[in-house]
């Protein structure tokens, strides 16, 4: 499970639609995508993966990372490709 944030209902949107492309141009079939016309907490499964990107605010409401018990990762952390 990979739980991030857009800054804006129409940044949420975007990843998922950009993560959506790449995972099918790698061959992943079956894609399932909720939430992508509000914007605010998008969920897509992927089978063997699942994302979850919110808008801040719902992010710290809903806090999926205490209730899973998740390490946080920093995106100063995460290293990106040249």
């Amino acid at each position: 499970m990979v739980i991030a944030s857009g800054r804006s209902t129409r940044q949420v949107a975007s990843i998922v639609e950009h993560l959506r492309e790449r995972l099918k141009a790698a061959g992943v079939q079956d894609i399932a995508v909720e939430g992508l016309t509000q914007g605010d907490w998008v969920l897509l499964d992927a089978g063997d993966a699942v994302v979850h990107v919110f808008r801040p605010e719902l992010r710290e409401f809903y806090n999926l990372e205490k209730m899973w018990g998740a390490p946080t990762v920093r995106s100063a952390e995460v290293e990106t490709p040249a």
